[in-house]
């Protein structure tokens, strides 16, 4: 179904032109900022010197707005969001951009970034005690969310047709499959978001939440888009399709993208640990590469290519290969790019003056999907779990939308669906609602709930270990607890195995240079140096004896 809508092959062989056609609308932009009309080829070629000038303008501000973000307690995608309005055809007039298939082109593979970046920070380590319920929550939560919202909102244009139809901005009141596909398109979460907010402010979470959250947030972007194209589907052919076809096609789909994610990841693996470029740069340009065939591969073959990417990412971000962290630190830049980049464009397709007309479903629907679809489908997904009521309630307050809703809305517009339009501007005020409510209130309901507590912060380390391919060693940082035995003695007088060095020493937000006769602190980070079977005899010396960890003395 979703190869006849949306040829996966198309959107490969036009990978390469979607990054094109990104570029050259952002010159368009720049261009009428500068000279107030849109950029022709010519324009391009003769006053390149111009547009990149201000393009790095523009890049730079980007970068810098996150500190202001943070400050203000609202996501710099938010500050995105207005620039695209104020950019559009309805305040300057500076770009007239309503093309849908260009924005679900550069919003795939800008999803297939953002996704390949999150699996990839994504530690197995931490995830997998809570990767029961994060599966859950991330599959059927997601189903059970567009559910209710799909429900609610027929419900609420029956009730309003009846009694305030003037106040709606529908013509006719939308079908049931209409709905379902509105709550499909702003199912999943961002995960990106939560986490700036709670960096800005300086806090974490207690527990399991913050694992739990960062994996749910993380890989349920895969279900909304497979919801979102199954609907569509629904909509275009009724009567060749049912409903009972969306388990076995979700099966094979979701089956196909982790098995080529995980094969393309192994690969990858492979590859960057034999290949010996003689410019460290072209391993980056090999991570590029990666993503896009995870993603263009997986749906070429019928997969799911956000199950892919994601997949591949976390299977990459955990295995051992050259330049892991630098392709990490890369990706990351990548990822919040793109996430602006969405946001800008929901910005440009916003039409300001056109949303007020469908303000009053945008909003209610978006305040049922906050306070009733949302939490509901969580306490239904956690049912009997070992997590208490107050992190049910904040695991269901923490429901920020993002980047996911903006790509997946271009796919009714691609289509020409009814009110398809309509359909954009609701998700608009939907994510809007969601970034300023639940974006405002996130810290103060962690605090009530008492389940915030003071974030970690580390400083940069002046030394830092990348993986060449030259050595046959890893760093690791183990932090001193005050239970360890070892505390207040001398640096030589832990017995550490021949063979681990102590490189330096993380006391607070300096670095300690170690010397045998350096006296061990509580919650020093020793940085060791060492192959990894060495590591490995070296971690149970410097753990607690009674088996206390980290959490415990949150």
């Amino acid at each position: 179904m979703e190869s006849e809508i949306f040829p996966p092959f198309e959107l490969i062989s036009s990978s390469p032109c979607c990054i094109l056609i990104g570029v050259h609308l952002l010159i368009q932009f720049f261009h009428g900022v500068i000279w107030g009309r849109c950029a022709t080829m010519d324009d391009i070629v003769f006053n390149l010197p111009g547009y990149l000038t201000v393009l790095s303008i523009m890049i730079l501000a980007g970068a810098c707005s996150s500190k202001l973000s943070s400050r203000l307690n609202v996501p710099v995608l938010l500050i995105f969001l207005g620039i695209g309005m104020i950019a559009g055809t309805d305040f300057l007039g500076i770009v007239a951009f309503d093309s849908a298939p260009t924005a679900n082109v550069v919003g795939s593979i800008a999803m297939a970034f953002i996704l390949f970046s999150g699996g990839y920070d994504t530690s197995w380590k931490s995830v997998k005690s809570v990767l029961g319920y994060g599966t859950v929550l991330s599959s059927l939560g997601v189903f059970l969310t567009a559910l209710f919202v799909g429900l609610f909102t027929f419900g609420f244009f029956t009730f309003g047709f009846i009694y305030f139809p003037e106040y709606l901005g529908f013509s006719e009141k939308p079908p049931l499959q209409w709905c379902f596909l509105l709550g499909s398109i702003v199912s999943s979460t961002d995960a990106a978001a939560v986490f700036a907010i709670l960096r800005g402010r300086s806090v974490s979470l207690k527990g399991k939440l913050q694992s739990l959250l960062e994996y749910e947030s993380g890989s349920n972007d895969p279900m909304a888009a497979f919801l979102t194209i199954f609907m569509v589907g629904m909509l275009l052919s009724p009567n060749e399709s049912s409903y009972w076809m969306i388990f076995p096609i979700f099966l094979m789909k979701m089956s196909l993208g982790i098995f080529y994610g995980f094969l393309i990841a192994k690969l990858a693996v492979w590859l960057f640990n034999k290949i010996d470029f003689e410019y460290d740069g072209l391993y980056y340009v090999l991570g590029i590469g990666v993503v896009l065939l995870t993603y263009g591969a997986s749906e070429f073959s019928y997969g799911n290519g956000f199950m892919a990417v994601y997949v591949a990412g976390m299977v990459m971000g955990n295995s051992k290969f050259i330049y892991q962290h630098g392709i990490g630190r890369f990706h990351d830049g990548v990822g919040w790019l793109m996430q602006v980049m969405l946001f800008g464009m929901l910005g440009l397709f916003s039409f300001p003056r056109q949303l007020p007309a469908v303000a009053l479903p945008g909003v209610v629907v978006a305040f049922f999907m906050m306070l009733c679809a949302r939490p509901a489908a969580v306490f239904i997904c956690m049912f009997r779990s070992k997590f208490s009521i107050k992190e049910r309630l904040f695991v269901s307050w923490v429901g920020l939308r993002g980047g996911a809703p903006i790509m997946l809305a271009t796919f009714p517009l691609m289509v020409n669906l009814p009110d398809s339009w309509k359909m954009f501007s609701m998700v608009f005020f939907i994510v809007l609602m969601s970034i300023l409510v639940q974006g405002k209130t996130l810290m103060p309901f962690a605090r009530l709930l008492k389940l915030d507590k003071p974030l970690k912060v580390t400083a940069r380390t002046p030394l830092e270990f990348e993986n060449t391919g030259t050595i046959n060693g890893e760093m690791r940082e183990f932090e001193v607890l005050p239970c360890a035995s070892y505390v207040g003695k001398k640096l030589a007088e832990i017995g550490l195995p021949p063979g681990a060095l102590v490189l330096l020493i993380r006391r607070g937000r300096e670095f300690v240079v170690p010397h045998g006769s350096t006296l061990i602190e509580p919650h020093d980070g020793l940085m060791v140096l060492a192959e990894p079977d060495i590591l490995e005899a070296t971690a149970p010396i410097l753990a607690c004896e009674n088996g206390m960890t980290e959490d415990d003395y949150d």
